[in-house]
C-alpha cells in the first residue's frame, strides 16, 4: 500500500534493509513496477546490527525512506529515531508500536499490525500525514488499498474487524492507566534488562545475536554453545511453564519475546533460569 499510494512511477524510494520484513517490503516494489534503492543493509552481516547512519546512501529527492523499527527475527531495533535528511519517513512499527513514546510528527506514515502490542491479529493501525493522502501516486490504485478512500469512510470502507478494534481500545486504556507510553518504556527496558544482564554475565555461555548497541527491547535473541544445548534449554524452560522460546527457523537459538503484555516477573524468572542453566552446564 505504501508504494502504491506514495511512490510516483517517475520517482524512487529508499529502503533501509535490516531484516526479513524490511526485505519483503523492498521486494514488493518490483511486483508493482516501482523503483527503489537499498540505501543501507546489514544483510551481509546476517542482520546482526543496524547500519551506521554515516554509511547510508540516500537518494536526493526520494519519495520516502522506509524502515522497520524493530526486527523480530534477529532481535535488533532502531533505539533512536534516525535522521533522514528531510525525506519523508515511512516506518513499519508492527513489533514495537506502543512500546515507547515517539514523536509522530517526524513521520509521513507509521503502520503497525496490532498483533504484538496493541491487540489481536486482524487490525492494522496506520498514522499518515494528511497531505500525503491527497494525490495517490498510482493510477491503478485499487479502492481497497487507497489510504484516502479508507480515511474518508472513517476506516469503514468495508466491514472492519470489530472485535480486534474493540480489544485494541481496551489495551489503549490499560496503557493509559499504568502511566502511558513513558511508563511502558520503563517497564520494557527493565524486562529486557533482566535477560540481557543474564547474557552478559554468562562469560560467553550465552551469545547474543544482535550487536549490543542495537539490541531490541522486544525480542531478545541468543544462542548457547551448541544446538543440543539450545534444545535442552528450551525443554528446561518449558518444564517451568516458559514456552515459545525456540528461535526463528532461519536463525535458530533462543528468542525471548517480551512484548508489552509480558509481565516483569516472567522476564525475571527467565533470567534466573538462565543463571541456573549456565552454572549447571
Amino acid at each position: 500500500m505504501v508504494p502504491l499510494n506514495l511512490l510516483p512511477d517517475e520517482k524512487t524510494a529508499d529502503y533501509i534493509v535490516t531484516g526479513e520484513w524490511a526485505q519483503y517490503a523492498y521486494k514488493e516494489l518490483a511486483k508493482i513496477g516501482k523503483k527503489g534503492n537499498i540505501a543501507a543493509s546489514s544483510e551481509a552481516d546476517g542482520f546482526t546490527h543496524i547500519p551506521e547512519r554515516s554509511t547510508w546512501k540516500l537518494t536526493n529527492g526520494a519519495a520516502y525512506v522506509h524502515y522497520t523499527s524493530n526486527n523480530t527475527i534477529y532481535g535488533t531495533q532502531f533505539r533512536e529515531l534516525p535522521d533522514f535528511g528531510g525525506s519523508v519517513a515511512v516506518c513499519d512499527m508492527s513489533s514495537d508500536f506502543l512500546s515507547r513514546p515517539f514523536d509522530v510528527t517526524k513521520f509521513g506514515v507509521v503502520y503497525a499490525g496490532a498483533q504484538k502490542n496493541a491487540g489481536p491479529a486482524g487490525a492494522t493501525i496506520v498514522i499518515i500525514r494528511k497531505d500525503l493522502m491527497e494525490k495517490p501516486a498510482s493510477k491503478i490504485l485499487p479502492t481497497m488499498l487507497n489510504y484516502k478512500s479508507i480515511a474518508d469512510k472513517d476506516s469503514m470502507l468495508n466491514t472492519p474487524p470489530c472485535y480486534s478494534i474493540y480489544i485494541c481500545g481496551l489495551v489503549f486504556k490499560w496503557i493509559e492507566n499504568i502511566g502511558g507510553l513513558a511508563k511502558m518504556d520503563e517497564r520494557n527496558k527493565k524486562k529486557a534488562g533482566f535477560i540481557y544482564d543474564a547474557i552478559d554475565r554468562s562469560n560467553g555461555f550465552y551469545k547474543g545475536f544482535a550487536a549490543t548497541r542495537d539490541r531490541s527491547l522486544m525480542n531478545i535473541t541468543f544462542k548457547l554453545p551448541s544446538p543440543e544445548l539450545d534444545e535442552e534449554f528450551v525443554k528446561s524452560a518449558a518444564a517451568k511453564d516458559m514456552i515459545g522460546l525456540k528461535g526463528y527457523r532461519t536463525v535458530g537459538g533462543i528468542r525471548a519475546s517480551v512484548y508489552n503484555a509480558h509481565p516483569l516477573e516472567g522476564a525475571e524468572k527467565l533470567a534466573q533460569l538462565m543463571d541456573e542453566f549456565c552454572k549447571s552446564h
